[in-house]
């Protein structure tokens, strides 16, 4: 398996940034640690050996990225106001110079021209990140797979709910959206699992809000919800991993 290192000043942070990419062709994949995690975890936490069929054969390169959630989401003590317009940075910061770079990188090693759409990946609170900027940005994100997310800004803001933090709040947004959003058609042009198991450590009122939703608005995402003995924790996302991930690729 191809592996590469970069480390590169991100303008949106101020701050170098630090990723790693797995693979040498295919469909370019965001991965999202797990709340406070860094971009190596997809390799610590054995993901690499998940997903190399799929790396190895061509069809993926997975770019793993570090978060910022200490300074944000985990800082429960933290300004909230300042705490949100951080985490728009960090979102600035994956769409306006991640995506480029990957879409870069993915064209020339596959011979592509054009803008091809990025596969959002995450488990736990990498869940939710990668849920919302699919949600958000369907003309960048053509795909997720949300494994056990919390998908209410309450999680690391509780009541508090501004602009900026409502906008990363997809059980708050999406309850808004109207039914004739443009943004509906693109998501149901795309797809998108969203997964929970119901056994230890899982939260599981989000995921069905977001269920209940998706049929209010006619979005035709999956949302897929596992047995009690499914645990948050890494063995289930890897057995749900080799699971969704053939139809994801799927024509």
């Amino acid at each position: 398996m191809e592996i590469q290192y970069f480390k590169q000043y991100s303008p949106a942070l101020g701050r170098d940034m630090e990723c790693k990419v797995y693979g040498h062709s295919g469909r370019p994949v965001l991965f999202i640690p797990c709340q406070d995690g860094r971009f190596v975890d997809f390799e610590n936490f054995n993901m690499t050996d998940t997903w190399a069929p799929w790396i190895e054969s061509g069809q993926v390169m997975v770019f793993s990225i570090d978060t910022i959630d200490k300074e944000t989401w985990s800082n429960t003590s933290g300004d909230p106001y300042w705490r949100g317009q951080r985490h728009e940075q960090w979102i600035r910061y994956i769409t306006d110079e991640m995506v480029p770079f990957m879409r870069a990188m993915v064209c020339e090693r596959n011979g592509w021209s054009g803008t091809p759409g990025v596969i959002t990946f995450g488990c736990s609170l990498g869940a939710s990140h990668a849920a919302n900027l699919f949600l958000r940005r369907p003309d960048l994100f053509d795909a997720t797979i949300a494994l056990s997310g919390i998908y209410t800004s309450e999680y690391g803001f509780g009541d508090y709910r501004d602009e900026t933090v409502y906008n990363n709040s997809p059980v708050h947004y999406l309850a808004n959206m109207p039914a004739d959003h443009p943004y509906i058609q693109m998501y149901n042009q795309r797809k998108g699992v969203i997964c929970v198991g119901q056994g230890a450590w899982e939260e599981t009122s989000t995921t069905f809000r977001l269920k209940e939703l998706f049929a209010e608005k006619g979005i035709n995402l999956w949302v897929d919800i596992w047995g009690h003995d499914v645990n948050h924790d890494w063995p289930w996302w890897h057995k749900q991993v080799a699971y969704f991930l053939p139809y994801i690729l799927g024509n």
